[in-house]
């Protein structure tokens, strides 16, 4: 059987922590940034948590299951 290939997309895109959750940046920071206050944009900058909803979909991407 052949190996499985990582999705070269996600590989890019999500980080695991230590205790093995997955991070991830925020979205709409990369344009279009003069219609946003600062808060929005300094809110943007920071990473957080794939929702559990998602865990299980990108942990596929990343053939991690």
């Amino acid at each position: 059987m052949p190996k499985m290939k990582t999705n070269s997309g996600a590989k890019k895109r999500f980080a695991l922590t230590g205790s093995g959750k997955i991070k991830r940046k925020h979205a709409f920071k990369s344009h279009i940034l003069t219609k946003k206050t600062k808060k929005q944009k300094r809110n943007l900058t920071h990473f957080t948590i794939v929702s559990s909803a998602d865990v299980k979909n990108v942990k596929e991407l990343l053939c991690m299951r």
